[in-house]
């Protein structure tokens, strides 16, 4: 195995992210507007000012958090009994943000970077109190003070990692490599047992890929371009839309599935025979995602909301978030903790050289309605 290595994400931040196009700062807010009226209410809370309700609640990724850490923190000095409830897309996160105004009852929310900045100027955070994060140390550098968010006002990173695919190898004998690969197997042996991420963005972003063209373009001929190949290639061979494919995955319920590495990794282990399933890092590269801890707008338990994001940035509890949902921390020295505890399968957490080269950090563009836009058509055309 090539040895992992830490990418240098600020290098990939700055090139891709100083291309971005807020447009007054919300571009796709209106999309999420509009989506509001069907977003379902949040978990019970008065909404309001920090004064703390006895429990946490926490709105993230499925899957994404080490049932064992957060049971623990309720134990903690400072610390709650924390509820999770889950997202499949940051639209559909920030669109719930939109509808509650302030009084959704959740205190912590895990938005990707690209949309930090859209829901700071929509007045959807809180900012942070570095002097209640006193873990903060435990960060790398490389991670921290991004464009997406100087200084981490807002922010503080969870984890990052990339998109690739998995495939099952006793129904796909040949070796896929690439998204072409991929969007040829959809359409072939994998057709009616095709599952793509719930992300309007990442659907994109493989075509592009595969095709040789910017993840980050707003060039209407390449996004039409798109539309008519998903609509018309693509959606009569899609079986499901998950962005947590790790369960069906382990019962052996897709041929093919798009998924983030940290998934595909728990599915993989799940697996009774591990060695069915294959994640390919494709050959024409990946998008690169991180992920950040962010207090909500009116959270009504912002000091044991601080306690848990510090809590977690202990090297020990991020050990332990790293080997269950399977993405890097961004904590100094975790790579080489994760070696030393014998982490299962560090191939598909920790990228190689070759890899790292080919990750591309997306912004969020004007083309974000447009994404969305074709998304839904998809849904619809597949009859999900």
């Amino acid at each position: 195995m090539t040895e992992p290595m830490r990418i240098l994400l600020p290098e990939l931040m700055t090139r891709d992210l100083s291309r971005r196009s807020f447009l007054g700062g919300l571009v796709g807010l209106g999309t999420a507007a509009t989506l509001a009226a069907c977003a379902a209410p949040g978990p019970s809370g008065s909404g309001g000012g920090g004064g703390g309700t006895g429990g946490l609640n926490i709105y993230t990724w499925g899957e994404y958090d080490d049932p064992e850490v957060l049971k623990a923190f309720a134990s903690v000095d400072g610390g709650a009994t924390i509820t999770l409830d889950s997202y499949g897309s940051n639209q559909e996160m920030i669109a719930k943000l939109v509808a509650a105004s302030g009084t959704s009852g959740y205190d912590i929310v895990v938005p990707t970077h690209q949309f930090i900045p859209q829901m700071v100027a929509a007045g959807l955070l809180e900012p942070l109190d570095h002097s209640q994060l006193p873990n903060m140390k435990n960060l790398d550098p490389t991670y921290m003070d991004q464009d997406f968010d100087p200084g981490n006002e807002y922010s503080v990173p969870k984890a990052w990692g990339s998109s690739g695919f998995v495939y099952d190898t006793t129904a796909i004998t040949r070796e896929l490599t690439s998204w072409a690969d991929f969007w040829d197997a959809a359409q072939k042996e994998a057709s009616g047992h095709l599952s793509l991420l719930e992300d309007p963005g990442e659907l994109a972003w493989a075509y592009f890929l595969a095709n040789g063209i910017d993840i980050n373009t707003t060039d209407p001929a390449h996004l039409e371009a798109y539309r008519t190949f998903i609509l018309e290639k693509i959606a009569p061979h899609i079986q499901a839309f998950e962005s947590y494919p790790s369960g069906t995955i382990a019962q052996n319920g897709r041929v093919l599935a798009q998924a983030w590495n940290g998934d595909a990794r728990q599915g993989i282990l799940g697996n009774s025979d591990p060695e069915r399933y294959r994640f390919v890092f494709p050959d024409e590269g990946c998008a690169l995602f991180q992920d950040n801890w962010a207090i909500v707008k009116g959270s009504p338990n912002i000091e044991a909301a601080h306690t848990f994001i510090d809590y977690v940035l202990d090297p020990e509890e991020s050990l332990a978030e790293l080997a269950y949902n399977g993405y890097h921390t961004g904590l100094a020295g975790i790579a080489e903790a994760a070696m030393e505890a014998g982490v299962e399968l560090p191939e598909l957490i920790f990228f190689s050289e070759e890899q790292s080269a080919k990750l591309v950090f997306p912004a969020l563009t004007d083309a974000e309605q447009t994404l969305v836009e074709t998304y839904d058509e998809l849904t619809a055309a597949a009859g999900q």
